[in-house]
């Protein structure tokens, strides 16, 4: 008899948060699960890692369920090392991150404790996908998506994932009837324009609050953002090879 497929669960915002919880129920249909996530958000931490404290991770039980958890200080790539090399017995099957509450479209990607997580696991050679929702909201509704949530992990399980890369998935914030289908895409020309609030303290001393605007520089219909404000889930490709291949012959001509 095969053996059930091992699924790794992590995300940012935090061990206890609802949108992981509706992962971890998700994935509970599909193998056996073990859950390695951040004891507290890690929102916006990128592909940080702990290397001047000390990590500790927990076993801890949160809500009914199959699953094998653990509750970890560090960082969401530090989950994935922590898992991999200390948990599991052996590699996952597959490691899904997610649910993030709020985007990770476009040029989020590059902040995303989400996808920095499925990145790291990806870079440890296993297939991952890292899943948002566009709705910020601690309550938001991801009953909703977990239909879809089930049946692109199944496809990834089934079709594989080229070694290096991992899926960026993001839904638009709409009922399951109203979602229009699932979009393969590029990642859209996008930025955010800073602005930072300035503030005192009762003890008078300044501080800042990073506030912002996101800009879409890009019209193309191929890309995560024109799906998402279409109706339609994104599904972006991502590598951890940064490398700008394109540009190797150019830089080789320069004089240094």
């Amino acid at each position: 008899m095969s053996k059930k497929p091992l699924i790794l669960v992590t995300n940012d915002d935090g061990i206890t948060a609802p949108g992981i919880r509706a992962l971890i129920s998700v994935m509970n249909e599909l193998g056996d699960v073990v859950v390695v996530a951040p004891d507290s958000p890690q929102s916006a931490m990128g592909h940080a890692i702990t290397i001047n404290s000390t990590l500790y991770c927990d076993s801890i039980k949160i809500d009914d369920g199959p699953q094998i958890e653990y509750s970890c200080s560090g960082t969401p790539a530090d989950c994935i090392k922590m898992g991999v090399n200390e948990i599991l017995k052996r590699k996952p099957d597959i490691c899904v991150s997610g649910i993030n509450h709020g985007s990770n479209s476009s040029i989020n990607v590059i902040y995303s404790g989400t996808m920095s997580a499925a990145i790291e696991a990806s870079i440890e050679g296993i297939p991952a996908i890292g899943f948002s929702l566009l709705d910020y909201r601690w309550n938001a509704d991801f009953e909703s998506i977990k239909s879809f949530i089930k049946k692109i992990t199944v496809e990834a399980m089934k079709q594989g994932i080229p070694k290096g890369n991992a899926l960026n998935v993001n839904f638009p914030k709409l009922k399951e009837g109203d979602i229009k289908g699932i979009k393969i895409c590029r990642q859209a020309k996008a930025h955010w324009i800073e602005k930072f609030d300035k503030r005192k303290s009762p003890q008078g001393k300044e501080y800042y609050w990073l506030t912002g605007e996101f800009i879409n520089q890009d019209d193309g219909e191929d890309s995560d953002e024109w799906a998402l404000k279409n109706g339609f889930i994104s599904v972006v490709p991502i590598k951890f090879d940064m490398t700008d291949h394109s540009n190797i012959k150019e830089l080789n001509n320069w004089e240094i």
